[in-house]
Parts: C-alpha cells; sequence; structure tokens
C-alpha cells in the first residue's frame, strides 16, 4: 500500500507534520490515535511479548487508547493504582483483578489475555 504522508494524514485525521515526526521518531502518537492506527495497520506497532501482569495492562490499555486516568475511572479506583500494577510494584488484590478481567472481557474489541 504506497500512501503519501497527505493520504496517511487525512486517513488518520491528522496533519502531514504529524505524520513527519512519526517517521522521524520524535513524537509517538497520542493515546487516542493508537486504536485508528492499529486498525489501518493491521497490528500494534508497539507490541511486545508482555510477560507481567503490568506489561499486559498497559499494553491493553494502550491498545484501546486509554490512559491510566480514564481506566482508573472505569474501574473506580485511584489513578496511583493503575500506574503502580503497570510498574508491578503491586499486584491487584482479588476484587480489583476481577474488576480488571471483567472490564477487559466487556470492552469492545478486546481479547485482553490477562488470565493467562
Amino acid at each position: 500500500m504506497k500512501l503519501t504522508k497527505r493520504q496517511l494524514s487525512l486517513r488518520l485525521n491528522v496533519s502531514d507534520v504529524t505524520i513527519y515526526l512519526w517517521e522521524k521518531n520524535r513524537v509517538e502518537p497520542s493515546l487516542r490515535l493508537l486504536p485508528k492506527i492499529i486498525k489501518f495497520l493491521g497490528y500494534y506497532p508497539d507490541e511486545t511479548s508482555a510477560k507481567s501482569l503490568g506489561e499486559k495492562l498497559r499494553y491493553f490499555r494502550r491498545v484501546q487508547g486509554l490512559s491510566q486516568k480514564k481506566l482508573a475511572q472505569l474501574l473506580k479506583i485511584d489513578e496511583s493504582t493503575i500506574g503502580n500494577w503497570e510498574k508491578d510494584e503491586n499486584l491487584p488484590l482479588k476484587r480489583n483483578l476481577q474488576k480488571l478481567l471483567d472490564f477487559f472481557d466487556s470492552y469492545p474489541s478486546s481479547s485482553s489475555g490477562l488470565e493467562e
């Protein structure tokens, strides 16, 4: 698929300069654009082999275009809790782990893989 920067910027609803900056690794796409970029590419460009719960949580959150703050609001928990989980500083309590799993199971286009 050969697209010009202009064609790609129109598809993603961003400026030509934004595409240029992404290509030069000067800035990263915002979280809100990641789902659209993933859909366009057909894969997550920053995909890693997440092993820990924290890595899996961060991966899922970014793929869905969610900030830590937004995810915390949706789960009705403190934002710093999400950060601590993602850094593997703490593990979720059983009730919060169940909230996470229920949320991921119900989130559109989700296949979290957190329970593995």
